[in-house]
């Protein structure tokens, strides 16, 4: 049998603290048991004799969108076969999205018996469909759900693993306050998006929204710390003309200290977004909120916008206010008068309060 010292004494040192060698009321935050692994046969031998335990995922990454469900393909076998099965341990892991191995529980499963964590409570299962099954299925998915996720399982001291990436479908949309561009930490670029109904967006996410047509010239944080920009059309103001397409990269700043844009990102909406202009007369942003409050639905918010326009085709020529404060308007089919020839949220920036407007409501489902 190979397996590596470090990790064993690493699995060694969760299963004390765990509790399972020492009979002592189980943690609150992790009341998995661990202990079934070091069962040994009737010589007190540990499990393997030139078996080899195999962990693989043969599958494209998963694909979703928010309030759906995922299945997050796992599965392991051992060479040569066993004529019987064994008790092995599947734990899955999220991984962090500035890189590194040390990630955050979601499920412990062995046999009949599992335990999720975090966020993941409740929400997540083991599928065991066939034997060596060890998929994570994972229900009504969260903007933040997006990412790698490890599996890996345990069979007495040997444990291999694989990692298997969740993409949500959805929009990516550059964001600044109104105070101008490049006004935003790092924290407060991730609590911006939290605000617009949206999370910032990660460099994966960025990248297929470059392929798909996006074009913008101010930098902005992603959610591994970094900062870039995607330019589908190199001019002068955006690092010149000399300059390939692509997504550009200004490394990883000082997370406090710099500022930028935020880059965020939305997926299917929970709920119905539409125009509301009550009468032939525009409101300020007070009677804008009112307006929506009194058709039972509140003002929308810039992430909800985006997220009908992309899933849900909507398209007004007429700009409506925004939670932020913000004046903008959804065009799926591009026409005369109505800005550019491209599909997109136009944004007339942030006016005064007074100024009159339509407003773009939103109603969640079921409300």
């Amino acid at each position: 049998m190979v397996f590596s010292l470090q990790r064993g004494l690493l699995l060694v040192a969760q299963l004390l603290l765990s509790g399972c060698c020492i009979p002592a009321a189980p943690s609150p935050q992790n009341d998995f048991f661990y202990n079934h692994i070091f069962r040994t046969n009737g010589n007190k031998e540990i499990h393997f004799s030139g078996v080899k335990l195999q962990v693989s995922s043969d599958r494209p990454p998963a694909s979703a969108v928010r309030g759906g469900n995922a299945t997050l393909p796992c599965r392991f076998w051992y060479e040569p076969g066993l004529s019987s099965q064994r008790e092995t341990l599947v734990r899955w892991s999220r991984l962090p999205a500035a890189g590194g191995q040390m990630g955050t529980d979601v499920l412990v499963s062995s046999g009949s018996r599992s335990q999720s964590f975090g966020a993941f409570r409740g929400r997540v299962a083991r599928r065991q469909d066939f034997p060596g099954d060890a998929a994570l299925v994972i229900t009504d998915l969260q903007l933040n759900d997006t990412g790698s996720y490890r599996c890996e399982v345990v069979d007495g001291l040997e444990d291999q693993s694989t990692t298997v990436h969740l993409d949500l479908q959805g929009v990516v949309f550059p964001y600044q306050r109104a105070g101008g561009r490049y006004q935003l930490s790092f924290l407060e670029a991730r609590q911006a998006c939290e605000q617009q109904d949206s999370t910032l967006a990660t460099f994966r996410q960025l990248f297929q929204s470059w392929r798909e047509g996006l074009n913008w010239c101010n930098a902005g944080w992603l959610a591994d710390g970094t900062v870039q920009y995607p330019i589908r059309q190199p001019r002068e103001p955006c690092g010149g003309r000399g300059l390939a397409p692509g997504v550009r990269t200004y490394g990883r700043p000082n997370p406090d200290l710099h500022r930028y844009d935020a880059f965020c990102f939305s997926s299917a909406p929970r709920g119905e977004v539409y125009y509301l202009q009550p009468s032939s007369l525009r409101m300020n942003r007070t009677e804008a909120e009112r307006a929506c409050g009194a058709d039972g639905a509140r003002v929308a918010r810039v992430g909800q916008l985006y997220a009908a326009w992309r899933f849900s085709g909507l398209d007004r020529c007429s700009g409506g206010w925004l939670a932020d404060g913000s004046v903008r308007h959804p065009i799926s089919r591009p026409r005369r008068k109505c800005g550019p020839a491209e599909p997109g949220v136009r944004s007339l920036g942030f006016p005064p309060a007074q100024q009159q407007h339509g407003v773009y409501c939103y109603r969640p489902h079921g409300e």
